[in-house]
């Protein structure tokens, strides 16, 4: 009996031992095409934030790292892109965390212009209930739309859906998931407009070392 279970045990080891190999060469033979489609993503959602016409640099190569908790929701470094016009710059995307999202962290990114306009929003990662949180989903829905275009005004009252008195439509059935996605983007904004000049004038590359 227990010649049995030593050679269904060793069977079973060898099993997991040739999946787990198969996976780690798949993973290593497909490593670069993953970072190149991941680099291909962003850059098609930094051009959708920030058109291209407004600025004339390559977004993801002036890239920063940031990292504000009570703004930015997380205690992780998250990145920003500086748009330049003639080495000016005119314009920023940044990487946010909604952490208190239905089913957890939403993270997304803004475009915001040095007038404080919102250029665009998109989400990156969420965990949303399907056919209800994840209209903040571009594919899903097209409210992520309605935020382009918004002006910014620390003076003003804050961007908020329509139950808590804002001109933000919030989804049928699902309240906290856009009210937790609106306040993630307002600290955003409080963020980028408290550091603004810091954040033009920080030059730390993203996963490089300091120029």
């Amino acid at each position: 009996m227990s010649n049995i279970i030593t050679r269904n045990g060793l069977i079973l080891a060898l099993f997991a031992l040739c999946c787990t190999g198969l996976v780690a060469t798949v993973n290593y033979l497909t490593a670069d095409k993953i970072i190149e489609q991941q680099r291909k993503q962003l850059t098609s959602v930094l051009q959708q934030i920030i058109p291209a016409s407004m600025h004339d640099n390559a977004l993801n190569d002036n890239c920063i790292e940031v990292m504000d908790k009570a703004l930015l929701g997380t205690e992780k470094p998250l990145s920003a892109y500086i748009a330049n016009v003639d080495n000016n710059p005119v314009a920023i995307a940044i990487e946010t965390v909604a952490p208190d999202g239905y089913n957890g962290d939403i993270k997304l990114i803004i475009g915001v212009d040095n007038n404080n306009t919102l250029l665009g929003v998109r989400t990156l990662e969420h965990q949303e209930t399907p056919g209800l949180g994840d209209k903040i989903d571009l594919r899903k829905s097209d409210w992520v739309l309605g935020f382009s275009g918004l002006f910014f005004n620390t003076d003003d009252k804050p961007l908020a859906v329509k139950k808590d008195g804002g001109d933000i439509d919030q989804f049928t059935g699902a309240t906290i998931t856009p009210r937790a996605y609106v306040k993630a983007i307002n600290n955003a904004l409080i963020y980028v407009e408290k550091n603004r000049e810091t954040l033009y004038n920080t030059i730390n590359h993203c996963g490089r070392e300091h120029d």
